[in-house]
Formats: structure tokens, C-alpha cells, sequence
């Protein structure tokens, strides 16, 4: 009897059956499942902060060349326009290489020239838009 038990236990194979991988894969493809939109969403997130920061680059190059035109007039009262191209007094060109986004599109910049101050940026990068009013950026 003790033979018996012994070639038994030498004829044992050691290893994970089939049934043991499939429920072992699909508990894997239902945590996948669950955690494939919460990373995607993560990532619209993150794309969406990262245009955020471009635009306010986009704001202080703008608020600095301003300021520079500004100073370099020789009268009080000066009127600073941005524009794409032709011959503006700063262009967008000049905005965009300044605040280092090659990438991203400015679609209009606008500046108060009573409070010498840039009231309104337009910006679109990887398709999202982003707006400045002057106080805050919203995507839009």
C-alpha cells in the first residue's frame, strides 16, 4: 500500500492547471477593464493643464513685450496692437517664440491700452482651446 502511495505522489506533476489560468487571466482582463478609463481620463486631465500652462506663457510673453513697446514709446498715449501677420506692432510670431510654444496655435491677443495690460487670450493646442479674460483661463 505504502508503494502505491509513493509512485503516486513521484507521478504527481507540480504546475497550475488550465482552469487555474483562466480564471487567474480573467481576473486580470476585468481589472484592466476598470482601470483603462480612469487612466484615460487622467490623461485628457493632464493634456488639458498642460494647454492651461501654455496659454498663461502665452499671457506673460505677451504682458512682456507689451511692456517693452510701452517703454520704448515716446509718447503717453500709444496704441499696441498684436496681430498674426502684415506689419502690427508685435506679432504673434514674436509672442509664441517668446513663451516657447512652437506647437500650440494663438488665435488672438488683445491689450488694454488704458490699463496697459493684456485683457484677452485666445489659444489652442492638440485641440483644446483655452481662453483668457483678464482674471481667468477657461477651456472652451
Amino acid at each position: 500500500m505504502r508503494n502505491k502511495l509513493r509512485a503516486l505522489k513521484k507521478s504527481d506533476k507540480k504546475g497550475f492547471t488550465l482552469v487555474e489560468l483562466i480564471v487567474v487571466l480573467v481576473i486580470l482582463a476585468i481589472l484592466a477593464a476598470l482601470l483603462i478609463p480612469a487612466l484615460t481620463g487622467y490623461i485628457d486631465k493632464a493634456k488639458e493643464k498642460s494647454v492651461t500652462a501654455e496659454c498663461r506663457q502665452v499671457v506673460m510673453a505677451a504682458q512682456t513685450l507689451y511692456d517693452e513697446k510701452y517703454g520704448e514709446a515716446t509718447t503717453a498715449t500709444v496704441n499696441i496692437t498684436f496681430a498674426k501677420d502684415g506689419s502690427p506692432t508685435i506679432t504673434f510670431k514674436k509672442v509664441a517664440d517668446l513663451a516657447e510654444v512652437a506647437e500650440g496655435n494663438i488665435d488672438s491677443i488683445t491689450a488694454n491700452n488704458t490699463t496697459h495690460k493684456i485683457s484677452a487670450v485666445q489659444y489652442t493646442n492638440k485641440g483644446i482651446t483655452v481662453k483668457y479674460d483678464g482674471a481667468k483661463y477657461e477651456k472652451q
